[in-house]
């Protein structure tokens, strides 16, 4: 997959801006605060139906205007074209287009048009609470797997209900019959989260490891998932997963109805990444979590691309800060084949199949 063109009107710092990358590598480059990561946020807008780092619509207005207009043309692999639009307009909710018909539902776009990004913002992901670490398998699932997707929003609603039903037989003493009911189907559709996300992880692990000896990266990599309902999910068998969940969901049933919330459940799972089994948060320098997160995003970009059979595009926001001379030829090398990859820097970059775009000359 490849970004054609996109357009940006009234969007961040850009009153009107028009961008055409190359097909390979291109890099952006200017100062701080020119408005270089604009661009990616609105190709991200494009792809996954929201902002770079999780900012708001009304966010990504230009100063005092009342709307934003984002429309990108793509086209895949074997040349067929997508186009997107995405309009926001203050105080009306988002509107999505794909090939000038709107989208019913935001989660229509996710994984037509697949994107890994990395930003020093992710950092999160490695030292950050362990919501960061379910959104990143979420994200990646979501764009892989349809089914995963639909089994997280639809898990997400009947979260919803059961802890208003917690908070019922809390406050007004209600049978505890039905709370059984959403409790079993909460358990099912926690089942198939899970064993999606252990998949996942094993699968990207076996990403990790080439990608850290070909980075030159001296550590050795490891990650696995902890699950809150009592003991690593990993250690127990799919088949039995079910009847351990549910009966772990009856041992802490009166902690529930007295915090009016589930306790347990993919949704306060987590991960854990190591290098030479330790745990990559505690121990790692600054330097060491930016590389072992550009590590997981680039094994994440061939995953993505292996799973799907599409090479998704690729965002990479200031990406060569803090990284020696010889760190970043072996980046470079990683993306060159690897499809479209559109980076931001201070400084211009040149090599092999890398076009360096001045962000004054698209002013």
């Amino acid at each position: 997959m490849r970004l054609q063109e996109i357009q940006l009107v009234n969007f961040r710092k850009h009153k009107e801006l028009v961008f055409a990358p190359s097909e390979a590598i291109t890099v952006v480059y200017g100062p701080n605060g020119s408005g270089k990561t604009n661009i990616l946020e609105a190709v991200h807008y494009c792809t996954l139906a929201r902002g770079l780092n999780r900012s708001l619509d009304r966010e990504c207005l230009n100063f005092d205007a009342g709307y934003f207009l984002l429309q990108g043309t793509f086209a895949d692999d074997r040349g067929i074209e997508l186009s997107v639009k995405v309009s926001y307009e203050k105080n009306v909710e988002k509107k999505i287009f794909i090939n000038s018909d709107e989208l019913k539902k935001y989660s229509q776009l996710i994984g037509r048009i697949p994107c890994v990004t990395f930003s020093p913002m992710e950092l999160s992901l490695v030292n950050g609470s362990p919501q960061e670490r379910r959104r990143f398998m979420d994200n990646a699932l979501s764009q892989t797997n349809k089914s995963y997707l639909d089994d997280l929003l639809q898990y997400r609603r009947v979260l919803q209900q059961r802890n208003t039903l917690l908070g019922a037989v809390n406050e007004k003493g209600m049978d505890r019959d039905s709370l059984e009911v959403w409790t079993e189907k909460l358990t099912q559709l926690a089942c198939s989260i899970v064993s999606e996300r252990l998949a996942f992880i094993e699968r990207l692990f076996v990403y990790i490891e080439p990608v850290y000896e070909q980075l030159g990266l001296g550590e050795v990599p490891g990650i696995s998932y902890r699950s809150a309902a009592g003991r690593h999910a990993n250690e127990i068998a799919p088949e039995e997963l079910f009847s351990f969940m549910m009966q772990r969901f009856r041992e802490i049933e009166h902690q529930e109805i007295f915090r009016k919330q589930s306790l347990a459940g993919p949704h306060r799972d987590d991960l854990v990444f190591r290098f030479n089994d330790t745990d990559v948060k505690k121990y790692a320098s600054q330097g060491q979590l930016r590389t072992f997160l550009i590590a997981v995003k680039l094994a994440l970009h061939t995953l993505v691309s292996d799973t799907t059979g599409e090479r998704p595009l690729f965002l990479l926001d200031d990406l060569f800060s803090e990284l020696d001379g010889t760190r970043i030829e072996k980046i470079l090398e990683q993306l060159e084949g690897a499809g479209q990859s559109i980076i931001t820097a201070t400084d211009r970059k040149d090599g092999s199949g890398v076009r360096s775009v001045s962000i004054e000359d698209l002013l």
